[in-house]
């Protein structure tokens, strides 16, 4: 085989290795902040109920709920430098995007604030999930039930992080698991954190003592 070759084929298996996050899982007792809006606040339940509470019992992290009640993507990114700078997180999880869903901000713009909160993370070497949020549009939801809005997949391959999908659609779509329309209740938050626990399971962050 020639140099040439043998170079190239080195160049190639360095950049394949380059392009997927390496997972390192994290420890009880590290800081994980999750930024997000209503649903992770825990609007609709009471104090303990929301679902970073009970990932932060089951993980025995230090969870950081930087949920704020209508929180739109932009509003998160402002946030993002303090709250990284001050908390230093091994993770940060994003949950953002239903309210400009609801407030029909362009989809550009939701998904542009979203690559920048993910490229200030990978600045700061903070391993980050990308949650994936309902594409909220209620008569598609009443017909159908609700599904994860498509830009999150497309986003979490493109810029190489880990997504987490199909945690709030389910739960979302059930009246049975909400207080209101947009909103989870206690067991509904129950659930939530039941699939975002074992998605980070599968993904390699949590392990189980």
């Amino acid at each position: 085989m020639k140099k040439w070759t043998i170079l190239w084929l080195l160049a190639l298996a360095l950049l394949a290795c380059s392009s997927s996050q390496k997972l390192k899982a994290i420890p009880a007792g590290s800081t994980v902040v999750i930024l997000g809006d209503s649903l992770s606040c825990g609007t609709g339940a009471a104090k303990g109920e929301e679902y970073p509470a009970l990932l932060a019992a089951r993980t025995a992290w230090h969870i950081i709920n930087a949920g704020v009640p209508g929180d739109s993507t932009a509003q998160g990114l402002a946030r993002l430098p303090d709250l990284l700078a001050t908390h230093q997180p091994l993770l940060l999880i994003v949950a953002l995007g239903g309210n400009d869903f609801l407030r029909n901000i362009d989809v550009a713009e939701t998904e542009a604030n979203l690559r920048a909160i993910i490229q200030a993370a990978k600045l700061n070497n903070v391993q980050t999930v990308l949650v994936a949020i309902p594409d909220y549009q209620p008569v598609k939801a009443a017909l159908v039930g609700l599904s994860d809005h498509p830009l999150y997949a497309t986003l979490a391959a493109e810029t190489d992080v880990l997504l987490a999908d199909e945690i709030f659609s389910k739960v979302l779509s059930n009246s049975a698991l909400k207080t209101d329309y947009v909103h989870p209740n206690a067991l509904g938050y129950r659930l939530i954190e039941e699939k975002l626990q074992a998605k980070l399971t599968a993904l390699g962050l949590f392990k189980a003592q």
